[in-house]
């Protein structure tokens, strides 16, 4: 593993605000970073109809390809470029797609659900949980499907009650223990964002330096 890249998980609920988090976290870091997001990774399902894809568990582990994401993860970890998957929640499926992905020196990894995983979240050596009020949540996943997913408002609460809801309290809530920090309200905390930054300003500092030292010792062996 490439030991200069600095792998940093953020997990909570859905509209807990890890997106705004992560955001805000790139506008401060710019090119040095590169983001890969779980929901790229939920399985295809091609032999579903649209209906029948409606009704799948979206919020459960096995609704992942999570190994492929692991194995995309080491693979950046490495150094290596990625072609990441793209999923359409419009449609409820995976497209023929993807997005390519350089290394970066920094790379955020997001998902109600990276840290119910262990190998996965073994990968990150920072690990974040942004932990927001349920009601809260609930509003801003209303929003968001509504308006960006093209969703009816009685599908979202049909499926936060059925599946959003159980789903959380039986894997995302139980996987806060596994964070080294716990962040109150997401990317709104600017206290914790301003912690967060300080860490990733003083790795990359530190990688600049061995860098350096690196330099200085094969121009004079």
């Amino acid at each position: 593993m490439n030991n200069n890249i600095l792998v940093i998980g953020i997990a909570g609920g859905t509209g807990s605000g890890k997106t705004t988090l992560m955001r805000n976290l790139v506008a401060q870091l710019g090119d040095q970073a590169t983001v890969i997001s779980h929901d790229s990774y939920y399985k295809r399902h091609d032999d579903l109809t649209y209906e029948q894809r409606c009704r799948l568990n979206y919020d459960e582990p096995a609704a992942f390809d999570t190994s492929l994401m692991v194995y995309h993860l080491e693979q950046l970890r490495r150094g290596r470029a990625i072609d990441c998957p793209v999923y359409d929640f419009t449609i409820h499926n995976r497209t023929d797609a993807t997005i390519h992905l350089e290394p970066k020196k920094v790379i955020i990894v997001e998902g109600i659900l990276i840290f119910e995983n262990q190998p996965l979240r073994d990968l990150m050596d920072i690990r974040i949980f942004v932990d927001t009020d349920a009601d809260v949540r609930l509003c801003r996943r209303i929003k968001r499907d509504v308006t960006k997913r093209d969703r009816s408002l009685e599908s979202v609460l049909m499926q936060y009650l059925q599946t959003v809801k159980p789903m959380h309290e039986l894997y995302v809530e139980p996987s806060k223990r596994y964070a080294d920090i716990v962040v109150p309200e997401g990317g709104k905390n600017v206290v914790a964002l301003d912690m967060i930054t300080g860490r990733i300003q003083r790795h990359l500092r530190e990688v600049e330096d061995i860098q350096e030292a690196e330099e200085v010792c094969n121009t004079n062996p």
